[in-house]
């Protein structure tokens, strides 16, 4: 299929969206932006955050790592499903019982405002790096696909893709993005099932027969028993969870939609009905990955990792499979980057900015002071998008990882520390703490073979950073003080 169609397709598919935004954001005022006036219907955010939980990367990279990895993964997978349960069930009701817009505001209530700056602080610097690794995934594979050959520039693609989405959540905020979020998981996931069946045709197997070439290929293996490994089962599963804690539980973006929801019941409803899809779509991106290794070299296709599904879609795949692979592809990057960007103009604008509590202005100017953000966090996505452009790497979802377990550390321990003890901080030490945790996983990451003999870090990394935060946040802290009773 031409590539000239091929955008005209990507065209008309914007459209819809604004279409939605439109419909959505009519009336929109701050609350609309920030957390959908508390008014969102469970079942949408549930079935909308499967692709922002998800993404591009999820999309490309996961079966395109079956070849390298199996379905090792599924030990992640497995870990995400304790995670969920511990976020519904332990930090969504603290965060309804305090009525938050902002999740970061918890620790101001409970550490102090230094561990809240921290913590808000660090959400930007995670949620910039992951969001932007993702965005980069997908528009870097339509710029293959479709763009190079039209002569268009990959850093125009990246600007013009960032101006739709601002076009969309400008105004409506977490209001639209509840229903765009949803359309665009829809259609996801129809291209991820569409590619599934048409492969397996092509291939002339059932699905029983495929597993069974899977297996004796080595494609279908799930656990690593060697504990040195990056990749041992353990360290796995209990990465997964403290994966989802941090990611999802300690992400404003995510948190955002959740809390969006009028009750406490609904919300939990909506996560673990998450889980349940999440279990079932992530299962089936493995499954297609499987396939993908089968069918590749029947047709000679030799590109391995993130290039492998584009490959095999634009070079061997009928053209209705490739329009519906494309829609899916941009399905699975407008939620990686809208919800990120809505999100990190909440947290500046809520807790570093305070507009909130700024009673000397007027909400015009509180709405000016949040679009101006908006727009800055636009630009500042376009700028990390043409760095990652520049460092590629073969297999983002092993970036976005990575990246996590040094940004989300620092939070995994604030919030563990507020919530497992009851001591009081020396508050202006908190920043050397979140940022002296990171330092000290880095080093012993670069001097593991030195420390370690055999052994390798892998996810457990979040773990260890989130472990030193809380020890040195008990560092520098006492025991709380017991209220005195007057005497009588």
């Amino acid at each position: 299929m031409s590539p000239a169609l091929l955008f005209c397709i990507l065209i008309g598919y914007f459209a819809l969206l604004l279409g939605v935004a439109w419909a959505t954001s009519r009336n929109a005022n701050n609350d609309s932006f920030f957390i959908g006036n508390k008014s969102s219907n469970w079942m949408l955010v549930a079935f909308g955050m499967v692709g922002t939980t998800l993404s591009g990367a999820t999309f490309i990279s996961v079966p395109g790592a079956v070849g390298r990895d199996g379905f090792g993964y599924g030990q992640i997978l497995l870990g995400y499903v304790v995670g969920y349960i511990a976020v519904a069930y332990i930090l969504l009701p603290l965060y309804y019982r305090l009525k938050l817009t902002s999740i970061y505001h918890y620790l101001d209530v409970r550490l102090g405002r230094r561990a809240y700056q921290s913590g808000a602080s660090f959400f930007i610097l995670s949620r910039l790096l992951g969001a932007t690794a993702r965005l980069y995934l997908v528009v870097n594979i339509l710029q293959v696909i479709i763009l190079d050959s039209l002569g268009v520039p990959f850093w125009l693609t990246t600007l013009v893709i960032l101006a739709m989405i601002l076009v969309y959540t400008y105004q409506g905020g977490v209001k639209t993005i509840v229903w765009t979020d949803t359309l665009q998981t829809t259609c996801m996931l129809i291209g991820l099932v569409a590619c599934v069946v048409f492969l397996l045709g092509q291939l002339h197997l059932s699905v029983g027969d495929s597993l069974a070439q899977m297996d004796a290929r080595g494609l279908s293996r799930i656990f690593t028993t060697a504990p040195d490994s990056p990749s041992f089962w353990l360290k796995q599963v209990v990465a997964g969870a403290f994966i989802v804690l941090t990611m999802t539980g300690m992400d404003q973006e995510m948190m955002q939609k959740t809390i969006s929801v009028k009750t406490l019941a609904d919300s939990q409803k909506n996560l673990l009905s998450l889980t349940v899809v999440l279990v079932i779509v992530l299962s089936l991106f493995l499954f297609l990955g499987g396939l993908l290794h089968l069918y590749a070299p029947i047709v000679g296709v030799t590109a391995q990792g993130d290039q492998l599904f584009p490959a095999i879609v634009t070079g061997h795949l009928p053209a209705a499979v490739q329009v519906i692979f494309l829609i899916a592809l941009v399905s699975a990057l407008f939620p990686s980057a809208d919800g990120a960007i809505t999100a990190l103009t909440s947290t500046v604008c809520i807790d570093l900015l305070g507009i909130k509590r700024r009673d000397d202005l007027t909400e015009q100017q509180k709405v000016r002071w949040r679009q101006r953000v908006h727009l800055g966090f636009a630009f500042l996505f376009l700028a990390l998008v043409l760095v990652f452009k520049w460092v590629d790497n073969a297999s983002m979802i092993g970036v976005i990882l990575k990246l996590a377990a040094y940004t989300y550390g620092p939070l995994l321990g604030l919030f563990g520390f507020g919530i497992l003890t009851r001591r009081t901080l020396n508050d202006r030490l908190v920043p050397i703490v979140t940022i002296g945790a990171p330092v000290i996983c880095a080093l012993l990451e670069l001097y593991q073979q030195q420390l370690f003999g055999t052994y390798r870090f892998g996810l457990e990394l979040l773990m260890v950073n989130g472990i030193l935060v809380f020890a040195g946040l008990w560092a520098i802290s006492r025991p709380e003080k017991l209220a005195v009773a007057a005497p009588a």
